[in-house]
């Protein structure tokens, strides 16, 4: 064990963690006034189930020795309740208690680190469907999509033979066998999620008033805090998915600050030339690109390049977030023009901008490595789309058909805040009980105010 790289992976899954609720606040802010405590409770409620699903059998299933060999599955009784993964070395400890490593680092570091990862992937899929999901079905989708998309995605990707479950295991089929590179989650994460996303935005239909009303962001400064965090962040998702506090997360580092920097700018100026106004959504969501497009691909690029991805990055998806008037999908908060168009360039385009000079030691096709990474990269890519897609469509059907997920129309007009929660983001109306008003006189006055105005 490594006490340098323990400390950096732990340090690591704090930053992710806070991800979440730095998500919370960047989808809070882009909702209408009467949604935001829903839209950040479906992030918050994301981290509270996924935490415990993962301890109790996500991380054996995401990272367990895989069924028959096929790389489809982690073994999902391997590690129930991370049964022989607490502990600090291998071996024996000096109580005598059996420990377990990945790499230099505790298993249970390692499982604390990809524990963020699940939770926030997740919690991305709920910004396509804000304002007009319930929340009691979100929550059921969320355990459910974990269970049958997230983890073993997961393992197809992050399941590397011969570490996490032990010498001699085996791990996923992209990971491994197609050897697709995926630093840290252009696939398993925002494609993975942009294309569960689209789904969902289709079975639930779109919001009342979607192309004829206007659904401005209620709260801006939220939308930058929230992108803030996530940059902050983001930091120890990637440069943490070296696992260790070495060169490899000194160059994913620096990637992620350049490629987020050029996406950033990449938004403003498309938004310059198309509307002729460079706005703080604009920032923020060209922030959020960058970050999605880079995270594949920060190992295996050096700075110019991830600065030329970041750039194309943020002019497509600035693009991109037009196609769902185009097409007439209700994707609420950009997630496919954002997390899955991202996702997309982020990791096809280590098949073009990849060089053997960087830590993953490949060369893509603009740097002599001919079309093999670029074709390898583009497999893996569609293939997570298609599955999430496809299977997701099939939850969001099946539970919209027995349970219902999509809210009343009554419900969605008046504010899903009030209807799922009994709350309101605001309490912009005072409401008194009794006692002296202002310009009634001395008495014993009541408000009012009427139910129908507070729900207003």
């Amino acid at each position: 064990m490594d006490t340098g790289d323990t400390a950096w992976v732990m340090v690591s899954a704090a930053l992710v963690l806070l991800m979440t609720p730095g998500l919370a606040l960047f989808y809070g802010g882009m909702v209408r006034a009467k949604s935001v405590l829903n839209m950040m409770m479906m992030s918050f409620g994301a981290l509270a189930l996924i935490s415990v699903l993962w301890v109790l059998y996500g991380y054996s299933i995401a990272f367990g020795d895989s069924v028959a060999g096929a790389g489809l599955l982690g073994d999902p009784t391997q590690f129930l309740g991370l049964d022989g993964l607490i502990g600090t070395g291998t071996g024996e400890d000096d109580l005598g208690v059996a420990t377990h490593l990945v790499g230099t680092v505790p298993a249970a570091a390692f499982v604390a680190f990809q524990a963020v990862f699940a939770i926030i992937t997740v919690a991305l899929i709920s910004g396509a469907i804000a304002d007009r999901a319930r929340f009691g079905t979100w929550m059921l989708f969320a355990g459910i999509w974990a269970t049958v998309v997230y983890f073993p995605v997961a393992h197809w990707v992050f399941s590397f033979d011969g570490v996490t479950a032990g010498e001699g295991s085996t791990g996923g089929w992209i990971a491994n066998r197609l050897a697709a590179v995926d630093f840290a989650g252009g696939t398993a994460v925002h494609i993975n999620a942009g294309a569960a996303g689209l789904a969902l935005a289709l079975v639930l239909g779109r919001r009342i008033g979607f192309g004829r009303d206007p659904m401005r962001p209620h709260n801006l400064p939220l939308v930058m805090i929230g992108a803030g965090l996530l940059w902050f962040g983001w930091f120890g998702f990637n440069a943490g998915s070296a696992v260790a506090a070495n060169g490899t997360a000194a160059v994913a580092w620096v990637n992620t600050m350049a490629a987020t920097g050029a996406a950033a700018l990449g938004w403003l100026l498309t938004e310059r030339i198309r509307n002729g106004h460079a706005t703080s959504l604009g920032a923020a969501s060209g922030i959020v690109s960058g970050l999605v497009a880079v995270t594949p691909a920060c190992s295996s690029l050096n700075p110019v390049g991830s600065i030329v991805l970041g750039l194309v990055a943020g002019v497509l998806c600035a693009l991109a977030v037009g196609l769902k008037y185009r097409f007439g999908y209700d994707d609420s908060l950009d997630v496919v023009g954002v997390h899955l168009v991202g996702g997309l360039v982020g990791t096809i385009g280590v098949g073009f901008l990849a060089t053997a000079d960087a830590p993953a030691g490949v060369d893509g096709l603009l740097y002599g490595g001919g079309a093999d990474q670029l074709l390898r990269q583009v497999v893996g890519a569609f293939a997570v789309l298609a599955f999430s897609f496809l299977v997701t469509y099939l939850i969001g059907t099946v539970l919209q058909r027995t349970v219902g997920f999509r809210l009343e129309a009554d419900d969605e007009i008046s504010g899903i805040d009030l209807a799922a929660h009994a709350e309101a983001g605001y309490d912009l109306v005072p409401v008194t009980g009794g006692g002296f008003r202002p310009g009634t006189g001395a008495g014993a006055g009541t408000s009012s105010t009427t139910e129908q105005e507070v729900r207003a």
